[in-house]
């Protein structure tokens, strides 16, 4: 019996490391692409069974008139893009820029989850001042399964 206990610890413990892992990796990602670009567009970090991380992009659609870009589409074509290859990942987080009305700033959106339904979200605040980009703490934030669904 003591087996079977440390059995599912050790899926727990493994299952939060997926999610912590890619997690981790959307929001240095993210975070990078803000002091480089200046900005980013929604992506995807996924933590294939051979323990690769892989970045996952999709391109943006036409910009409208005032040269925005439909984020929420990029995040719909994003995820489906996740559903689809879900068999050969075990963990994969969802990177976005979000706008923190609580906080008066914009902010770094990460939620990861697990094939086996682990889930873990957070939120860095940030702010551009003239020298770059100010980071807050993340923040622990609340999310729903996206990928392993149905």
């Amino acid at each position: 019996m003591g087996n079977t206990a440390n059995n599912s610890e050790n899926a727990a413990e493994r299952e939060l490391h997926y999610v912590r892992e890619t997690l981790g990796a959307a929001l240095a990602t993210a975070q990078e692409h803000l002091e480089q670009n200046g900005g980013f567009l929604p992506f995807a970090v996924t933590l294939a069974d051979d323990n690769e991380l892989r970045l996952v992009f999709v391109s943006p659609g036409e910009p409208d008139d005032e040269g925005n870009v439909d984020t929420e589409s990029m995040l719909a074509d994003v995820l489906e893009l996740l559903r689809q290859g879900r068999d050969g990942y075990r963990a994969a987080a969802i990177a976005s820029d979000v706008i923190l009305p609580e906080h008066g700033s914009d902010g770094i959106h990460a939620a990861a989850e697990d094939r086996d339904g682990g889930l873990m979200a957070a939120v860095i605040p940030y702010v551009q001042t003239s020298g770059g980009f100010t980071f807050d703490t993340a923040e622990a934030d609340t999310n729903e399964p996206l990928i392993w669904v149905d």
